[in-house]
């Protein structure tokens, strides 16, 4: 049955649409549609071909899906060989000036001859692609392999979102663009920490990563290995009339929606290269990306076939290198360092080694599970990594044998600055210090939380002040707020006298407060709000919370083992409750049966309710904060245990997924009328 000229017409528009879309999104970072709506495109056409096969096309945005696992790569002759270019490893300004001047050599160019054109551009660290386009379709993805012969990775690079499957505009016959698949930094930072929390192996650096993701067998490998693109160059044409110039090339595979990248320049003469190179070198840390120097390319083309090539490198392309990013130096010993929130991270100490161009001696090794998977040991020769504001991390150390026995580290039992017990906690990869309210290294975070707008609300304390207080001795611990004077404050800097008595008020008006918030503002790990606000109605006084067992505990609302035991190790620690007393010696004060659950009426008791979108006079906060004091829940997203979704203007997603599920909805009217 042939399919409806209509239907047809459709899947046509909505391919059109989604590759718009996916341009603007991936290419030029400026999406015009929410990623709902993207979706829904989506979804209409993967239906229609669904319904009618004969209508999928090799371009079609669904065909980005991963797909079956392959028995071997396939080797693959290519049409122009992908040769490598020559490297300038002297990473002065003198590389520059000795590549131009063989290029004027090579012409025969006099001294009195003007300046040449040269196209600059980054030399990207990852893999070279070469991407085969007839009449404007992907048809095949190759590694660049020796330069003669690749292998076949178009099941990989499908899945890519910034190479295009179909070219925009009027695309020639035949066209070979030629770039580098690349990992960015934070994507690959990004992809660590999953493997961390996953306790998997985590991987040494971007370039490699990209590499061997792109190789692989089995596109499924890749799902949390995202992989961007850029284009630098074309291979073999048919029906296309190549540019002038490079830099003109460059501009023709922008425009067919290859993503190019911005950090090019048409420079002139040795001068030119020079500035270009330090202008790059001086932002290199701030680009998103790995690049391990720039290149040069005569910008004529006529130019490029007149220089022609020696020993299989062209003549008239040069890579200038940066200093490396990586290098080997002795790890001579480890030490903790206690973070902001007490976790216990393990520093390498380096002979100090130039890498990244800056002299490393401390590195990081994230924690005790990666150094065992690093096999990392006193004494090793290892390899650091500093890559752009990265924090350098030892990623490995040199295989051979160790002249003598070296035992594995081991984290300490106790914290290295306040003395208290060191915990992990079961099923977890961090080692942390139990000391929250007395450690010195948690200090100013401990205020901080301390002083939130959901917790103490203690307005006018921010990051800058308390960094004043602390650095200055003047609050060592929480309970030394409350003896905070207006002249302590006012010897501040930029503190005026008018500021000062502000804060003071504000201190002074915080002593007033609820057991659910005081119980949040401790900072108790995995006790959040809504843990705090169980606590309060479970147990309704201090002191009971502080008394409860583990088992006890495990008795209140969506508090597991892992809470259970959070709350039980802060309260058994001799300096918390010691903090914890100086407070409630300082007039912090409360009903303490304010949490009680059987003091008052609560008419909706044992019910959950979504917020979503903006109510007309209600904020979120507010809100909730009224639905929990009727005794109600409010959960982040709705599912069949949701029995309410409250809905404002804008609502999103929430609200259609409460329809799907058949879930009462209300307006701020219809809550107030529930609340009585």
């Amino acid at each position: 049955m042939p399919v409806p000229e209509a239907l047809a017409d459709q899947a046509a528009r909505l391919r059109e649409q989604l590759q718009h879309h996916a341009h603007r999104y991936y290419v030029l970072d400026a999406p015009e549609i929410p990623d709902a709506e993207y979706d829904r495109l989506f979804q209409e056409l993967q239906a229609i071909e669904a319904r009618h096969p004969e209508l999928r096309t090799p371009d079609s945005p669904t065909q980005r899906v991963i797909g079956q696992v392959l028995d071997g790569l396939v080797a693959v002759r290519h049409a122009l060989p992908m040769l490598s270019i020559r490297t300038e490893t002297d990473t002065s300004a003198a590389g520059a000036v000795a590549f131009d001047a063989r290029v004027r050599r090579e012409l025969q160019l006099g001294d009195d001859a003007p300046a040449l054109d040269y196209n600059a551009e980054l030399k990207f660290d990852g893999l070279a692609i070469n991407l085969r386009y007839e009449d404007g379709v992907l048809v095949q993805a190759t590694t660049r392999g020796d330069g003669e012969t690749g292998e076949d990775v178009t099941h990989n690079v499908r899945t890519i979102g910034q190479i295009p499957l179909k070219l925009r505009g009027r695309a020639p016959a035949l066209i070979e663009v030629r770039g580098e698949a690349y990992m960015r930094r934070d994507d690959f930072e990004r992809l660590n920490e999953l493997q961390r929390a996953r306790g998997g192996k985590t991987f040494i650096n971007p370039r490699n990563t990209a590499a061997g993701a792109i190789r692989q067998l089995d596109p499924k490998a890749l799902a949390d290995k995202k992989l961007s693109f850029f284009a630098y160059g074309v291979g073999d044409t048919r029906g296309w009339e190549q540019p002038a110039t490079h830099s003109g090339t460059l501009d023709a595979i922008a425009a067919f929606g290859v993503p190019v990248n911005a950090d090019r320049r048409v420079v002139q003469g040795a001068d030119g290269l020079v500035a270009f190179h330090q202008a790059i070198a001086a932002k290199r840390d701030a680009l998103p990306f790995d690049i391990d120097g720039v290149v040069y390319k005569v910008d004529e083309v006529a130019l490029q076939k007149r220089l022609g090539f020696v020993t299989r490198e062209p003549r008239w392309a040069v890579a200038h290198k940066y200093p490396a990013q990586e290098q080997l130096t002795r790890l001579n010993g480890i030490e903790i360092q206690v973070g902001r929130t007490g976790k216990l991270t393990p520093v390498a100490k380096l002979a100090p080694v130039f890498v990244g161009g800056t002299t490393v001696s401390n590195a990081t090794l994230h924690n005790v599970f990666e150094l065992r998977r690093k096999g990392v040991r006193i004494g090793d020769t290892v390899v650091v990594r500093r890559a752009g504001d990265v924090i350098p991390e030892v990623v490995g150390r040199v295989p051979g044998e160790r002249a003598v026995y070296v035992p594995n580290f081991r984290m300490p039992r106790d914290c290295p600055v306040c003395g208290s017990r060191v915990l992990r906690e079961k099923g977890g990869i961090d080692h942390r210090c139990t000391g929250g309210l007395f450690c010195a290294a948690q200090r100013k975070q401990a205020i901080l939380h301390f002083a939130g707008r959901r917790a103490m609300d203690i307005e006018g304390l921010g990051d800058k002040l308390v960094e004043q207080l602390v650095d200055a001795g003047i609050v060592e611990s929480l309970p030394d707020l409350y003896r905070l004077e207006v002249a302590d404050l006012a010897a501040l800097d930029r503190m005026a006298e008018k500021s000062a008595g502000n804060l003071v008020a504000a201190l002074q008006k915080s002593r007033r407060t609820t057991l659910a918030r005081f119980l949040y503002a401790l900072g108790i790990r995995q006790v959040g709000e809504t843990t705090a606000k169980d606590l309060a109605k479970h147990f309704g006084s201090l002191d009971r919370v502080m008394a409860a067992t583990e088992p006890q505990l495990l008795e209140v609302d969506d508090v597991g083992p892992v809470v259970a035991q959070s709350i039980r190790t802060f309260f058994e620690q001799p300096h918390n409750r010691e903090v914890v007393g100086q407070l409630r010696a300082a007039s912090i004060e409360w009903d303490e049966h304010d949490g009680e659950a059987d003091l008052s009426p609560k008419p909706l008791a044992g019910k959950t309710f979504v917020l979503t979108g903006t109510l007309p006079t209600l904020s979120r906060d507010q809100a909730k904060e009224m639905i929990e004091a009727a005794g109600g829940k409010v959960a982040g997203s709705v599912s069949k245990k949701t029995h309410y979704v409250v809905a404002g203007a804008e609502a999103g997603s929430k609200l259609d997924k409460a329809r799907e599920l058949g879930i009462e909805l209300l307006d701020e009217g219809g809550l107030l009328t529930l609340l009585g």
